[in-house]
């Protein structure tokens, strides 16, 4: 079987979901908490993310957004890492702020799912996203979003610890700097998920400017 041809039964729609991790204006937005984040997001992976996110719903893909939600006076979110402390410096991400939203080139369209979170490290263990997505019938998860740092291989980690293949488009990803964020692709998250490009995943789910 053909690389191309595995892929594509691997992330075929009917049992397949992509899942946006934090791509909200509190984190990848103009005024996030961590700027040199967000500006390596918007060199690559976001624009990527633009590309998959029609042709997905098109095909039948399944998209959920997985965002992370702060109340103004902290109740009930982690302070137990310098992490968070550090994703406070920007702007609100107070639900039904532009921060805690969905980032508006990205819909949420009316197929999507948005699911929040207000503690931990990942949406696998802060939100419904595993009872969610079993009961659409999902069995592999494309992971894009942010971060490589700490996120993304969380959430990798924790699909693959509840029996989903995880597939990861490495330029739909992104983390700082930016040989970090390869290193760890290819030195960990490649054991766990399958690597691919946007391009592949294009042509696997049907985009004409693929083929």
């Amino acid at each position: 079987m053909s690389g191309r041809k595995a892929l594509a039964d691997l992330v075929a729609p009917e049992h397949t979901a992509i899942v946006t991790q934090e791509c909200q204006g509190a984190v990848v937005g103009a005024s996030a908490g961590l700027p040199a984040l967000a500006e390596e997001a918007r060199r690559e992976a976001l624009p990527n993310i633009g590309k998959l996110l029609p042709v997905a719903r098109a095909a039948g893909v399944r998209v959920v957004h997985c965002v992370v939600w702060r109340r103004d006076d902290g109740q009930g979110s982690n302070h137990n890492a310098k992490l968070f402390a550090l994703g406070r410096r920007g702007v609100a991400a107070t639900p039904g702020t532009a921060g805690a939203a969905v980032l508006p080139e990205f819909g949420p369209e009316p197929s999507d799912l948005v699911l929040s979170r207000r503690h931990g490290l990942g949406p696998m263990g802060g939100t419904d996203l595993d009872p969610v997505l079993r009961n659409l019938g999902v069995s592999t998860i494309v992971a894009v979003g942010v971060s490589l740092n700490v996120a993304v291989p969380n959430l990798v980690m924790d699909a693959v610890n509840a029996a989903y293949q995880v597939v990861l488009p490495r330029d739909a990803v992104a983390g700082v700097p930016r040989e970090y964020g390869s290193a760890v692709i290819d030195n960990t998250l490649s054991l766990l998920a399958t690597v691919t490009t946007t391009e592949d995943l294009l042509a696997a789910w049907g985009s004409g400017d693929a083929r």
